[in-house]
């Protein structure tokens, strides 16, 4: 014991125990300690000129909403052993297609569940984003502002949203910060499931270590102001989930022209009207929602 407490030990003792804290500490920095860069104070900004308010029709209800602006019809299918939670949205401005962060804040490990922000955002209609606060680089707009002018460490398949509406898909290493100014919405995740109506994964594809069939969000583009937002089921007796073939191919079946894969996983959500409508969970024992970093959202 003695010996072991000379001095060439206590110093390899030491020196192992400074690597352990730096390593934890480097972990929670990474994945736990929040890092608010910027809170957003803003009021809602439009993309064209579309008005600020509407009355919601008579109509409304677990089904769908409609107002002079915003049409949303909701639908359930199965598909490959998976409920699948449909949202075709139309509206008449990119104005309404919308995102937004936990707590307004913008920066590294803050979160919220979807159906928090959604609520302090009003929003008639959310899905989780692309959880951009997890990384330290990728691109990063909302509604308009640039918060991040840095491509992904690794190439990215990112959407692009103008201000008109329009999606476009491209690896992150086509695209200067200069571009990022005349869009509306940058998400930085994938990759892209469908491009000019074609599917563009493989049936092998998938996002990293994430298993072949899991829960899953993507957005998708049918026509000008014309959308799919959907979220499907996974890691359930009910539900086994979805490959990124898998998803692509029922996108493509809703119409879509062009679509892309958002965070999945247990994080995968959509809110209508204030309540979650899928069964959202991280590993399949618990039916409840995982907090993330953002939501794109329809609303004002």
């Amino acid at each position: 014991m003695k010996r072991f407490m000379q001095q060439p030990y206590r110093f390899g003792l030491c020196w192992t125990a400074i690597l352990v804290l730096c390593f934890g500490f480097a972990l929670l920095d990474t994945f736990v300690i929040p890092h608010a860069k910027r809170l957003v104070t803003t009021e809602n900004e439009t993309a064209g000129d579309a008005a600020q308010t509407a009355q919601p029709g008579e109509n409304n209800n677990e089904t769908g909403y409609q107002d002079d602006n915003i049409e949303i019809a909701i639908q359930t299918l199965r598909a490959y052993g998976t409920t699948c939670y449909i949202a075709e949205v139309k509206v008449s401005d990119a104005a309404y297609l919308r995102t937004a962060f936990a707590q307004n804040t913008y920066g590294r490990n803050i979160k919220e569940t979807t159906s928090e922000i959604a609520l302090a955002q009003n929003a008639i209609l959310a899905i989780n984003g692309d959880y951009y606060g997890a990384r330290r680089s990728g691109y990063v707009v909302r509604n308009g502002e640039i918060y991040r002018e840095q491509k992904a460490s690794n190439e990215t398949d990112v959407l692009l949203i103008d201000r008109e509406g329009t999606f476009q898909a491209l690896s992150d290493r086509l695209i200067d910060a200069s571009d990022l100014s005349a869009q509306w919405q940058v998400l930085s995740f994938g990759p892209v499931l469908i491009q000019y109506g074609q599917i563009s994964v493989g049936e092998d594809d998938e996002v990293g270590q994430a298993m072949v069939s899991n829960p899953r969000t993507a957005i998708g583009q049918i026509s000008q102001l014309h959308y799919i937002f959907l979220v499907s089921d996974g890691r359930t007796d009910e539900s086994t989930g979805l490959s990124l073939y898998q998803l692509a191919e029922v996108m493509g079946k809703l119409g879509c022209q062009i679509a892309y894969n958002l965070d999945g996983g247990g994080s995968s959500t959509m809110v209508f009207q204030g309540e979650v409508i899928n069964q959202p969970t991280t590993n399949g024992n618990r039916i409840s929602e995982r907090a993330v970093s953002d939501i794109v959202y329809i609303g004002y």
